[in-house]
């Protein structure tokens, strides 16, 4: 993971180096920094489902992600986000902000911002309790939820689905398939892209399926032998 400055900020043992002159501020602040590191590190092993998030390559605090939801209302949808964290995260309700850059009608998501309502959720961010996983947690849960009493961010949106859920569906639906039909369409400098699938994929992927029966013990040289004769095609 990068620092703001676009280098490296994580030394070999996985801690942010600090100069021995540093200010308390600063020393303060790579404390921070490190326990970002960790939190994500985290991830790999305990995201919710269906959601996937990628650092920056030149902001240790910006993320961007995609939920792919699999049931209820939104299934299919392909949602992607950016996730920003403020410079003092890890302090006392310094929230985590997420924006969709995917079309969401849903009762906690602003429909002029794409800003997910994080703050009626957590009125108090403690970090001892709440991490990136809890605001992951949460993206995924607003996409399966039913009752939307504590919404408050796109008020149109919560009226429609108590008083007429077939016209609320048919908006959810509209908003699942432009996602899908936008899956494709990436945020400048997003590091969470999808391309279309071009021939050279297609031969990898059949190569992989002849020539790999067990995952586990597939060589590196032989995935990447497949992979040239993939892109020589």
């Amino acid at each position: 993971m990068a620092s703001p400055q676009g280098r490296s900020s994580v030394g070999r043992s996985g801690r942010i180096p600090v100069s021995p002159a540093a200010t308390e501020e600063e020393r303060e602040q790579a404390l921070r920094d490190y326990k970002v590191t960790i939190e994500y590190k985290h991830l790999k092993s305990h995201a919710p489902g269906g959601v996937y998030l990628v650092p920056s390559l030149g902001d240790l605090r910006t993320f961007y992600g995609v939920i792919f939801v699999r049931r209820g209302p939104f299934t299919n949808g392909i949602f992607k986000f950016q996730l920003q964290l403020p410079p003092t995260y890890n302090d006392v309700n310094q929230h985590p902000q997420i924006t969709f850059t995917s079309a969401v009608y849903n009762p906690h998501v602003d429909p002029l911002t794409g800003k997910l309502d994080i703050k009626t959720a957590y009125p108090k961010w403690d970090p001892s309790k709440h991490y990136l996983v809890t605001v992951l947690t949460f993206t995924k849960k607003i996409f399966y939820a039913k009752n939307f009493d504590d919404a408050k961010a796109n008020v149109e949106a919560k009226n429609l689905a108590k008083s007429d859920p077939a016209a609320y569906r048919k908006k959810v639906d509209e908003c699942v398939g432009e996602s899908q039909r936008k899956a494709f369409a990436n945020m400048e400098g997003s590091t969470a892209k999808f391309t279309e699938e071009i021939l050279g994929h297609r031969v990898l992927r059949d190569l992989l399926k002849a020539n790999v029966r067990e995952p586990s013990q597939v060589s590196k040289q032989a995935v990447l032998s497949m992979i040239e004769k993939a892109s020589k095609v």
